[in-house]
């Protein structure tokens, strides 16, 4: 959900760092369509399975955003800046998680939630990966060996005139412990939109069942 290669590094043309900082430093709010597959691993004698999603994503840096899930399930992922909010519609249930125990090595904290560069490098080995597919790309490696996350690959889109460039964010590619893999690309993307503040808070509905963790 927050979401995950072995690291290599170097490549021709390889700007994802470059791109990174600059998306981390100019683009304060974001504003998306996202397709999200998830490959689970094969086991023996049987293929491997894949799901696949989609929804709305929005941002505003740091610390606030919001996944809305809305085929083939709808589910809602709110961070407030506090804590971070998942709703299953079908379970009717709220599940509640302090934001700062949970996000710091996650592909949310380098897209959405990190305020500098800086702040990524507390948690994530980060190293330019080759260009491909016309994007520049990233890859990170979480510092912390203890968590699910095994990598995330980030690409970028540069833009833009070469006195004021512009990054977009394409695609998000996720490497958990368990080998599985899950791709978010991303569509349409608005940069530095005005956003509600109320986008980014959450109430509990009438009658759900709420967990806090």
């Amino acid at each position: 959900m927050l979401f995950l290669i072995t690291a290599y590094a170097g490549g021709a043309n390889a700007d994802g760092l470059k791109s990174l900082e600059n998306f981390v430093k100019t683009v304060k709010t974001g504003q998306a369509t996202f397709t999200q597959v998830v490959t689970s691993p094969a086991r023996e004698g049987q293929a491997p399975r894949v799901k696949t999603s989609s929804g709305q994503f929005e941002f505003s840096r740091p610390n606030r955003f919001r996944f809305d899930y809305v085929k083939p399930f709808v589910q809602t992922i709110v961070a407030d800046g506090q804590t971070l909010w998942l709703y299953d519609v079908d379970l009717n249930q709220v599940t509640a998680r302090k934001q700062a125990t949970v996000l710091g090595s996650t592909p949310a904290a380098l897209i959405a939630s990190a305020a500098d560069l800086q702040a990524l490098q507390a948690d994530f080995v980060l190293a330019d990966a080759p260009d491909k597919d016309g994007l520049q790309w990233v890859l990170a490696t979480p510092k912390s060996k203890d968590g699910q996350l095994q990598s995330v690959r980030v690409g970028f889109r540069a833009g833009g005139e070469p006195t004021m460039p512009t990054t977009t964010l394409e695609v998000l590619e996720i490497v958990d412990s368990f080998g599985q893999r899950s791709v978010l690309s991303f569509t349409g993307f608005k940069l530095n939109p005005a956003l509600a503040a109320s986008s980014f808070q959450f109430s509990t509905p009438k009658g759900a069942d709420l967990i806090r963790q």
